[in-house]
């Protein structure tokens, strides 16, 4: 007979966020990895973040049934059909979903119908499930087995879990639960992209000012290993980044975002003061108080979320 799950093994979210402030310099640079090659994929195959946002939403639409319907979709047999079916696309609540104008919603879902990543037939649309081989779905299980052992690693330090888990067990748990991992991951992702979305109003931007802080924390990190890891420590040390910085054609090459877009972008955020650049032409991260403010708002905002997510998939695929 199988024995009931603990109740006390269920970990909450308000101590999950304690933990992810409290040891930011250790979870920011799986987390960071994660979300930014997540969204430098998306733009190499679409060259248009929004397109890749729009078939993310509407794969959703599956997840969001089997999460409905309490139904568990591991990984394997989830590839196995070849389509996706979702029963309509509104185009009304993917404009207000997305912060995309309506028409331009409309243009990109025709230019995905054209690709033949989208296929309509009646009121119902078709997505080719092969299209996961686009989202190199594999990578992202590997970046977000990272951030799951370390965080569990930390639960441990913590004394918060018992459990010991390797890279290679979190992706083998998240595949025998995959229609609820990813169920939970594309939730996360919506939010996360709306709010940069919202902000900065245009998602290259946020390429960009995140590849530039990913570039500074890093230095940070290394320069600061063993030192307090409060997430008010790294935002003033993020703040005075002085670190060597990344210049545009670095950008361009770790994006794909073409050089002169990446040029006008640093434009925009050097007049906004969101970035500096010596006399090398080397950029770093160094937010004026004001935008230091609305950005770390967004963070703690994004970070509620974080705890939140993580702790449903850790509490999913841990707790026996």
């Amino acid at each position: 007979m199988q024995n009931l799950p603990s109740v006390t093994s269920e970990i909450d979210s308000k101590t999950v966020l304690k933990v992810i402030r409290k040891d930011f310099k250790l979870i920011s640079p799986y987390f960071h990895k994660l979300n930014l090659e997540w969204m430098i994929e998306g733009y190499n195959v679409f060259k248009d973040l929004d397109k890749y946002i729009i078939l993310i939403y509407l794969i959703n639409k599956d997840f969001e049934f089997y999460r409905r319907n309490s139904l568990n979709i591991n990984y394997e047999n989830f590839l196995k059909d070849k389509t996706l079916e979702i029963d309509k696309i509104n185009l009304i609540n993917l404009s207000k979903d997305l912060i995309i104008p309506k028409e331009s919603v409309r243009r990109k879902v025709c230019e995905l119908e054209k690709s033949k990543i989208i296929k309509k037939i009646g009121k119902k649309f078709l997505i080719d499930r092969t299209v996961f081989k686009i989202f190199k779905i594999e990578s992202t299980l590997k970046n977000f087995s990272a951030l799951i052992t370390i965080f569990n690693k930390i639960l441990k330090n913590e004394k918060l879990s018992k459990n010991t888990l390797s890279s290679e067990e979190a992706i083998k748990l998240m595949k025998q639960n995959f229609s609820f991992v990813w169920y939970q991951y594309y939730k996360f992702v919506f939010i996360y992209y709306y709010r940069w979305k919202k902000y900065f109003k245009d998602l290259e931007i946020f390429i960009i000012i995140a590849t530039i802080t990913v570039n500074s924390s890093s230095k940070i990190i290394k320069n600061s290993l063993g030192s307090g890891s409060f997430i008010d420590k790294w935002r003033n040390e993020m703040k005075r980044a002085e670190t060597q910085g990344i210049n545009t054609m670095s950008i361009s090459e770790i994006t794909g975002i073409p050089r002169p877009t990446v040029v006008r972008k640093i434009k925009y955020l050097l007049k906004n003061d969101y970035i500096s650049i010596d006399k090398r032409k080397l950029i770093n991260i160094k937010l004026s108080n004001k935008k230091s403010k609305e950005v770390f708002k967004i963070q703690d905002e994004n970070l509620i979320s974080l705890s939140e997510f993580i702790i449903r998939v850790f509490n999913q695929i841990l707790i026996k």
